[in-house]
């Protein structure tokens, strides 16, 4: 089975940047779909980017979060990364990342495996 070690997140102001990573322990890392979601107090978790297999066959962003956060995997590291510009207030959120080895969406339920969790908080 995999595991996913998070790291990254913290607290910024509104416009700043901040970046999350997160390593796959998997013997089959670049068969691997991944993915980052997260959740805001009151919501329910949500998607916010894919990047398909190998890191060659594209990647998939929520409208929210498109042309400000950009996704990434590096494969040699068996490291993904979430990297979060021009941050607003509502980008606050817990967020995840998330592995799947069967199908590739930006569902919840295509995700078997998914990492602690980073706080990432962004004030006005």
């Amino acid at each position: 089975q995999a595991r996913l070690i998070q790291s990254g997140g913290g607290s910024v102001q509104a416009g700043g940047s901040l970046t999350l990573s997160c390593v796959i322990s998997y013997d089959t890392y670049s068969d691997c779909c991944l993915g980052w979601f997260r959740q805001a107090p009151g919501k329910e978790r949500e998607g916010v980017a894919i990047i398909y297999q190998f890191g060659g066959q594209g990647t998939y962003y929520a409208d929210s979060v498109k042309g400000r956060f950009t996704i990434s995997r590096d494969n040699a590291k068996n490291t993904l990364y979430l990297q979060m510009n021009s941050l607003k207030p509502e980008d606050t959120a817990l967020y995840y990342c998330a592995a799947t080895w069967v199908g590739c969406k930006l569902e919840m339920r295509e995700y078997a495996y998914w990492g602690q969790g980073t706080q990432v908080t962004v004030s006005s």
